[in-house]
Protein backbone atom coordinates (compact mmCIF):
# COMPACT_ATOMS: atom_id res chain seq x y z
CA UNK A 1 0.00 0.00 0.00
CA UNK A 2 1.34 3.42 -0.95
CA UNK A 3 2.19 5.92 1.77
CA UNK A 4 -0.35 8.72 1.95
CA UNK A 5 1.15 12.06 0.93
CA UNK A 6 -0.42 15.01 2.76
CA UNK A 7 -1.03 18.01 0.50
CA UNK A 8 -2.33 21.52 1.20
CA UNK A 9 -4.41 22.96 -1.65
CA UNK A 10 -5.71 26.50 -2.05
CA UNK A 11 -9.03 27.54 -3.55
CA UNK A 12 -8.18 31.22 -3.98
CA UNK A 13 -11.44 33.13 -4.42
CA UNK A 14 -11.83 36.69 -5.68
CA UNK A 15 -14.67 38.97 -4.60
CA UNK A 16 -16.53 38.16 -7.83
CA UNK A 17 -16.43 34.43 -7.03
CA UNK A 18 -13.76 33.50 -9.58
CA UNK A 19 -11.12 31.01 -8.42
CA UNK A 20 -7.52 30.45 -9.50
CA UNK A 21 -6.07 27.42 -11.29
CA UNK A 22 -2.46 26.83 -12.32
CA UNK A 23 -1.07 24.66 -15.13
CA UNK A 24 1.69 22.20 -14.27
CA UNK A 25 4.93 22.91 -16.15
CA UNK A 26 6.55 20.52 -18.64
CA UNK A 27 8.80 17.74 -17.40
CA UNK A 28 6.90 16.66 -14.30
CA UNK A 29 4.08 14.31 -13.38
CA UNK A 30 0.79 15.33 -15.06
CA UNK A 31 2.55 18.08 -17.01
CA UNK A 32 0.05 20.39 -18.69
CA UNK A 33 -2.78 19.55 -16.29
CA UNK A 34 -4.55 22.32 -14.39
CA UNK A 35 -4.73 22.23 -10.60
CA UNK A 36 -5.43 24.28 -7.50
CA UNK A 37 -2.19 25.82 -6.18
CA UNK A 38 -0.51 24.12 -3.21
CA UNK A 39 1.94 21.40 -2.35
CA UNK A 40 3.18 18.78 0.07
CA UNK A 41 2.96 19.23 3.83
CA UNK A 42 6.51 19.00 5.11
CA UNK A 43 7.59 17.30 8.34
CA UNK A 44 6.63 19.41 11.36
CA UNK A 45 4.11 21.51 9.42
CA UNK A 46 0.36 21.70 9.78
CA UNK A 47 -1.63 21.83 6.54
CA UNK A 48 -2.39 25.51 7.22
CA UNK A 49 1.33 26.28 7.62
CA UNK A 50 2.13 24.37 4.44
CA UNK A 51 -0.55 26.34 2.59
CA UNK A 52 1.01 29.68 3.58
CA UNK A 53 4.51 28.55 2.61
CA UNK A 54 3.44 27.05 -0.71
CA UNK A 55 1.49 30.13 -1.80
CA UNK A 56 4.45 32.32 -1.00
CA UNK A 57 6.75 30.04 -3.03
CA UNK A 58 4.37 29.46 -5.95
CA UNK A 59 2.52 32.76 -6.25
CA UNK A 60 4.43 35.30 -4.15
CA UNK A 61 1.44 36.12 -1.95
CA UNK A 62 0.91 36.17 1.81
CA UNK A 63 -2.24 34.45 3.09
CA UNK A 64 -4.32 36.70 5.32
CA UNK A 65 -7.56 34.71 5.49
CA UNK A 66 -7.85 30.97 4.79
CA UNK A 67 -10.63 28.70 6.00
CA UNK A 68 -10.37 24.89 6.26
CA UNK A 69 -12.83 23.30 3.89
CA UNK A 70 -12.93 19.70 2.64
CA UNK A 71 -10.33 16.92 2.70
CA UNK A 72 -10.29 14.49 -0.22
CA UNK A 73 -8.17 11.39 -0.84
CA UNK A 74 -7.20 10.33 -4.33
CA UNK A 75 -5.03 7.50 -5.60
CA UNK A 76 -2.94 8.40 -8.64
CA UNK A 77 -0.63 5.93 -10.36
CA UNK A 78 2.34 7.64 -8.74
CA UNK A 79 0.93 8.53 -5.31
CA UNK A 80 -1.90 8.26 -2.80
CA UNK A 81 -2.64 11.84 -1.74
CA UNK A 82 -4.76 13.39 0.97
CA UNK A 83 -5.69 16.90 -0.16
CA UNK A 84 -6.47 19.45 2.55
CA UNK A 85 -8.42 22.15 0.73
CA UNK A 86 -8.62 25.68 2.12
CA UNK A 87 -10.70 28.55 0.79
CA UNK A 88 -8.41 31.58 0.63
CA UNK A 89 -10.48 34.75 0.63
CA UNK A 90 -7.90 37.40 1.48
CA UNK A 91 -4.22 37.76 0.65
CA UNK A 92 -1.58 40.44 0.19
CA UNK A 93 1.01 40.89 -2.48
CA UNK A 94 0.80 40.68 -6.26
CA UNK A 95 -0.01 37.27 -7.74
CA UNK A 96 2.98 36.06 -9.76
CA UNK A 97 3.45 32.90 -11.78
CA UNK A 98 6.58 31.52 -10.08
CA UNK A 99 6.20 27.76 -10.54
CA UNK A 100 3.26 27.05 -12.84
CA UNK A 101 3.33 27.18 -16.63
CA UNK A 102 0.27 29.49 -16.61
CA UNK A 103 -2.43 30.84 -14.30
CA UNK A 104 -6.13 31.31 -15.06
CA UNK A 105 -9.11 32.71 -13.16
CA UNK A 106 -12.14 30.49 -13.66
CA UNK A 107 -15.80 30.69 -12.68
CA UNK A 108 -18.11 28.04 -11.25
CA UNK A 109 -19.99 26.27 -14.03
CA UNK A 110 -17.74 27.72 -16.72
CA UNK A 111 -14.28 26.19 -16.40
CA UNK A 112 -12.63 26.79 -19.75
CA UNK A 113 -9.16 25.29 -19.15
CA UNK A 114 -8.37 21.62 -19.77
CA UNK A 115 -7.30 19.05 -18.82
CA UNK A 116 -7.92 19.18 -15.07
CA UNK A 117 -6.30 16.87 -12.54
CA UNK A 118 -8.70 13.94 -11.95
CA UNK A 119 -8.99 14.66 -8.21
CA UNK A 120 -10.60 18.04 -8.87
CA UNK A 121 -14.05 16.95 -10.16
CA UNK A 122 -15.72 16.66 -6.71
CA UNK A 123 -14.03 19.87 -5.61
CA UNK A 124 -15.54 21.81 -8.50
CA UNK A 125 -18.96 20.30 -7.70
CA UNK A 126 -18.61 21.45 -4.09
CA UNK A 127 -17.57 24.93 -5.21
CA UNK A 128 -20.83 25.18 -7.16
CA UNK A 129 -22.79 25.03 -3.89
CA UNK A 130 -23.71 28.46 -2.49
CA UNK A 131 -22.80 29.21 1.12
CA UNK A 132 -26.42 29.63 2.26
CA UNK A 133 -29.07 26.88 2.28
CA UNK A 134 -32.64 27.98 3.01
CA UNK A 135 -35.27 25.64 4.46
CA UNK A 136 -39.00 26.31 4.12
CA UNK A 137 -41.65 26.10 6.87
CA UNK A 138 -44.90 26.73 5.00
CA UNK A 139 -46.86 24.56 7.45
CA UNK A 140 -46.03 27.08 10.17
CA UNK A 141 -46.31 30.43 8.37
CA UNK A 142 -48.80 29.54 5.64
CA UNK A 143 -48.34 28.59 2.00
CA UNK A 144 -48.96 32.04 0.55
CA UNK A 145 -46.63 33.72 3.04
CA UNK A 146 -43.90 31.16 2.36
CA UNK A 147 -44.15 31.51 -1.40
CA UNK A 148 -43.99 35.30 -1.06
CA UNK A 149 -40.91 35.03 1.16
CA UNK A 150 -39.32 32.52 -1.22
CA UNK A 151 -39.87 34.79 -4.23
CA UNK A 152 -38.34 37.73 -2.36
CA UNK A 153 -35.30 35.69 -1.24
CA UNK A 154 -34.74 34.38 -4.76
CA UNK A 155 -34.80 37.94 -6.09
CA UNK A 156 -32.13 38.76 -3.51
CA UNK A 157 -29.84 35.94 -4.67
CA UNK A 158 -30.90 32.76 -2.84
CA UNK A 159 -29.79 29.77 -4.92
CA UNK A 160 -30.24 26.62 -2.78
CA UNK A 161 -33.52 25.65 -1.11
CA UNK A 162 -34.90 22.68 0.80
CA UNK A 163 -38.67 22.17 0.81
CA UNK A 164 -39.28 20.53 4.20
CA UNK A 165 -43.05 20.25 4.55
CA UNK A 166 -43.95 16.91 6.16
CA UNK A 167 -46.71 18.61 8.21
CA UNK A 168 -48.65 19.88 5.21
CA UNK A 169 -51.57 17.62 4.18
CA UNK A 170 -51.18 15.74 0.89
CA UNK A 171 -52.88 17.92 -1.72
CA UNK A 172 -51.73 21.21 -0.17
CA UNK A 173 -48.19 19.86 0.12
CA UNK A 174 -48.12 18.80 -3.54
CA UNK A 175 -49.49 22.16 -4.69
CA UNK A 176 -46.97 24.08 -2.59
CA UNK A 177 -44.01 21.99 -3.71
CA UNK A 178 -44.82 22.28 -7.42
CA UNK A 179 -45.25 26.05 -7.07
CA UNK A 180 -42.02 26.40 -5.07
CA UNK A 181 -40.00 24.30 -7.51
CA UNK A 182 -41.26 26.43 -10.37
CA UNK A 183 -40.29 29.63 -8.53
CA UNK A 184 -36.80 28.29 -7.79
CA UNK A 185 -36.14 27.14 -11.34
CA UNK A 186 -37.25 30.45 -12.79
CA UNK A 187 -34.47 32.04 -10.72
CA UNK A 188 -31.97 29.28 -11.63
CA UNK A 189 -31.89 28.12 -8.01
CA UNK A 190 -31.54 24.46 -7.09
CA UNK A 191 -34.22 22.90 -4.90
CA UNK A 192 -34.30 19.69 -2.84
CA UNK A 193 -37.35 17.87 -1.48
CA UNK A 194 -37.12 16.58 2.07
CA UNK A 195 -37.25 12.81 2.38
CA UNK A 196 -39.20 11.84 -0.73
CA UNK A 197 -37.24 10.75 -3.81
CA UNK A 198 -40.39 9.87 -5.78
CA UNK A 199 -41.92 13.30 -5.16
CA UNK A 200 -38.63 14.99 -6.04
CA UNK A 201 -38.59 13.19 -9.38
CA UNK A 202 -42.29 13.85 -9.98
CA UNK A 203 -41.98 17.62 -9.52
CA UNK A 204 -38.61 17.79 -11.36
CA UNK A 205 -36.71 18.99 -8.31
CA UNK A 206 -32.92 18.95 -8.42
CA UNK A 207 -32.49 16.57 -5.53
CA UNK A 208 -33.56 15.12 -2.23
CA UNK A 209 -32.61 15.88 1.37
CA UNK A 210 -32.59 12.73 3.50
CA UNK A 211 -33.29 12.46 7.20
CA UNK A 212 -30.52 10.76 9.16
CA UNK A 213 -32.75 7.77 9.88
CA UNK A 214 -33.58 7.31 6.20
CA UNK A 215 -29.95 7.67 5.15
CA UNK A 216 -28.73 5.09 7.68
CA UNK A 217 -31.00 2.47 6.08
CA UNK A 218 -29.58 2.94 2.58
CA UNK A 219 -27.01 0.75 0.88
CA UNK A 220 -26.52 3.04 -2.11
CA UNK A 221 -27.06 6.64 -3.10
CA UNK A 222 -30.53 7.51 -4.47
CA UNK A 223 -30.62 7.95 -8.24
CA UNK A 224 -31.13 11.70 -8.40
CA UNK A 225 -28.59 14.43 -9.27
CA UNK A 226 -28.31 16.17 -5.90
CA UNK A 227 -28.47 14.28 -2.58
CA UNK A 228 -27.97 15.73 0.89
CA UNK A 229 -28.64 14.50 4.42
CA UNK A 230 -28.98 15.68 8.00
CA UNK A 231 -26.27 14.34 10.34
CA UNK A 232 -25.81 14.55 14.10
CA UNK A 233 -22.88 12.27 14.92
CA UNK A 234 -19.75 10.59 13.52
CA UNK A 235 -21.60 7.45 12.43
CA UNK A 236 -24.06 9.42 10.32
CA UNK A 237 -21.30 11.55 8.83
CA UNK A 238 -19.40 8.40 7.87
CA UNK A 239 -22.49 6.95 6.19
CA UNK A 240 -23.04 10.12 4.16
CA UNK A 241 -19.44 9.99 2.95
CA UNK A 242 -19.72 6.27 2.18
CA UNK A 243 -22.83 6.87 0.05
CA UNK A 244 -21.08 9.69 -1.80
CA UNK A 245 -23.64 12.37 -1.01
CA UNK A 246 -23.18 15.92 -2.25
CA UNK A 247 -23.34 17.67 1.13
CA UNK A 248 -24.59 17.32 4.69
CA UNK A 249 -26.21 19.52 7.30
CA UNK A 250 -25.02 19.29 10.91
CA UNK A 251 -26.68 20.81 13.97
CA UNK A 252 -28.07 22.28 16.01
CA UNK A 253 -25.09 24.56 16.62
CA UNK A 254 -26.88 27.00 18.95
CA UNK A 255 -30.05 26.97 21.03
CA UNK A 256 -33.04 27.21 18.69
CA UNK A 257 -36.45 28.83 18.99
CA UNK A 258 -38.10 25.43 18.50
CA UNK A 259 -36.10 23.90 21.40
CA UNK A 260 -35.51 26.68 23.95
CA UNK A 261 -33.20 25.79 26.81
CA UNK A 262 -31.51 22.96 24.90
CA UNK A 263 -27.85 23.80 24.25
CA UNK A 264 -26.42 23.30 20.79
CA UNK A 265 -23.22 21.58 19.73
CA UNK A 266 -21.20 24.80 19.59
CA UNK A 267 -18.56 25.74 17.04
CA UNK A 268 -15.68 23.85 18.67
CA UNK A 269 -17.60 20.57 18.65
CA UNK A 270 -18.61 21.11 15.03
CA UNK A 271 -15.00 21.78 14.06
CA UNK A 272 -13.87 18.55 15.74
CA UNK A 273 -16.68 16.54 14.12
CA UNK A 274 -15.92 17.65 10.57
CA UNK A 275 -12.14 17.92 10.68
CA UNK A 276 -10.77 16.18 7.57
CA UNK A 277 -14.30 15.47 6.31
CA UNK A 278 -14.65 14.96 2.53
CA UNK A 279 -18.12 16.50 1.97
CA UNK A 280 -19.25 20.13 2.22
CA UNK A 281 -21.02 20.78 5.54
CA UNK A 282 -23.73 23.32 6.31
CA UNK A 283 -24.10 24.34 9.96
CA UNK A 284 -27.70 24.56 11.19
CA UNK A 285 -29.54 25.66 14.32
CA UNK A 286 -30.12 29.14 15.68
CA UNK A 287 -27.90 30.70 13.02
CA UNK A 288 -28.12 33.74 10.78
CA UNK A 289 -26.04 35.05 7.89
CA UNK A 290 -23.96 37.01 10.41
CA UNK A 291 -22.60 33.66 11.68
CA UNK A 292 -21.06 32.83 8.30
CA UNK A 293 -17.43 33.51 9.19
CA UNK A 294 -17.74 31.46 12.39
CA UNK A 295 -19.03 28.62 10.26
CA UNK A 296 -16.12 28.98 7.82
CA UNK A 297 -13.60 29.02 10.66
CA UNK A 298 -15.06 25.74 11.94
CA UNK A 299 -14.57 24.16 8.52
CA UNK A 300 -18.17 24.40 7.32
CA UNK A 301 -19.06 25.26 3.74
CA UNK A 302 -21.81 27.59 4.91
CA UNK A 303 -25.01 27.97 6.89
CA UNK A 304 -28.47 26.41 6.64
CA UNK A 305 -31.42 28.21 8.20
CA UNK A 306 -35.17 28.15 8.51
CA UNK A 307 -36.40 31.33 10.23
CA UNK A 308 -33.33 33.42 9.37
CA UNK A 309 -33.70 32.55 5.70
CA UNK A 310 -36.97 34.43 5.40
CA UNK A 311 -36.47 37.39 7.74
Amino acid sequence: MKRIVEVAAAVIIRDDGAFLLGRRPPGGVYAGFWEFPGGKVEAGETPAQALSRELQEELGINVESAYPWIVREFIYEHAHVRLHFFRVRRWSGELRDLQHDALAWQSVGNVSVTPLLPANAPVLAALALPDFYAITHAAKVGIDAQLTALARALDQGLRLVQLRESELPGLRKAAFIHAAVDLCHRSEARVLINGDVALANDCHADGVHLTAAHMMQLESRPDIPLVAASCHNAQELAQAAHLGLDFVVVGPIKETASHPGRPGLGWNTLAAMIAEYPLPVYALGGLARTDMQEAWRAGAHGIAAIRAAWE
